[in-house]
């Protein structure tokens, strides 16, 4: 399956588990006759272009005891909705002493690959990541998609599931029972010579370098974070403690985001292990430019990675 089909699939699968999980969004039900089919027009429902209404609707939703996933495109379509998802379903939980739950999924396109300009494509992860009350999921693969979906459901707080455009059509298996539960990362290739961490398409990415990097003799370990908020990591910690360097790797800006934050938790709690210091390879801080090979040129690619881990590698010890 692809990862639109996988979770489509683990959609159709909560539905019928749970006849409080709807449907709503910018084109759902003419975008999945299926759905519609089997659940009907009052659980899979078209919505005006009006994102502030739709998130609006959905909180409302959840608060009355429903599970709604919403689909709202492209994630920069999110900040039209951002005082329902930020100061109502990220916080009201909290402010109401837990009388109130907000279990619903917002889904949303993000990342290179579509050449579809800045009011398109945005990677807004770490902002979400800001916000209180907010679980914040970017999966690589169709099986975590559909895993990850399957596991926000059975949260009781409110999801934003990001899906990497780059990755909209490539294949991948996918177990129909599995649940994945935010804030577990995934250790996809081992190694002890450097770490290797990124999310959506940078995962493949990085493994891509840490082939390349093989023939050097150098053995990288490479982590796909899957969740950033919460965000695993125990993991990171336990891989940088093993190799003693770390590399980030973000399509997003770097200022204040994920890479960042991970460079400072290890700086805080692994630094008596470090070889060198931690690094980040990123985004710029700029709209995404609706062009194929200027797109490809501004974020991250496997030879990028592969120039910086062989730099890393040659950074002298740090003097602990």
């Amino acid at each position: 399956m692809t990862s639109q089909q996988a979770l489509m699939a683990a959609l159709r699968r909560a539905m019928a588990a749970d006849e409080r999980v709807i449907f709503i969004g910018e084109g759902v039900a003419t975008k999945n006759p299926e759905l519609l089919a089997a659940f009907g027009a009052e659980r899979v429902r078209n919505t005006p272009l009006a994102e502030a209404s739709i998130v609006g609707c959905a909180v409302g939703a959840a608060a009355m005891g429903l599970r709604p996933v919403v689909d709202l495109l492209f994630s920069p379509f999110l900040m039209l909705a951002m005082d329902a998802l930020v100061n109502s379903a990220g916080k009201l939980g909290a402010l109401s002493g837990g009388q109130f739950e907000f279990p619903m999924v917002v889904l949303a396109q993000t990342g290179a690959g579509w050449s579809i300009g800045g009011q398109h494509n945005h990677n807004l992860e770490a902002l979400f990541a800001h916000v209180p009350g907010l679980q914040v999921l970017m999966p690589s693969t169709p099986g975590d998609s559909a895993g990850l979906l399957t596991g926000a459901l059975r949260q009781p707080l409110p999801s934003l599931l990001f899906s990497d455009i780059g990755l909209a059509h490539a294949p991948g298996d996918v177990n129909g029972d599995e649940l994945l539960l935010p804030g577990r990362a995934a250790v996809r290739r081992r190694g002890d010579a450097l770490t290797l961490v990124g999310y959506g398409k940078t995962v493949g990415h990085c493994l891509t370098a840490a082939q390349a990097l093989q023939a050097d003799g150098v053995e990288a370990e490479v982590i796909d974070l899957r969740s950033l908020k919460p965000l695993d990591t125990a993991t990171v910690l336990a891989s940088v403690r093993k190799t003693g360097r770390l590399l980030c790797v973000t399509e997003a800006s770097g200022l204040c985001g994920l890479a960042a934050e991970l460079c400072a938790v290890v700086a805080e709690e692994a630094f008596a292990g470090l070889k060198a210091a931690p690094q980040r390879l990123t985004g710029p801080d700029a709209p995404a430019l609706a062009s194929w090979p200027l797109e490809r040129a501004a974020v991250p690619q496997p030879e990028h990675i592969a120039a910086r881990a062989r730099a890393l590698m040659n950074t002298q010890p740090l003097n602990v």
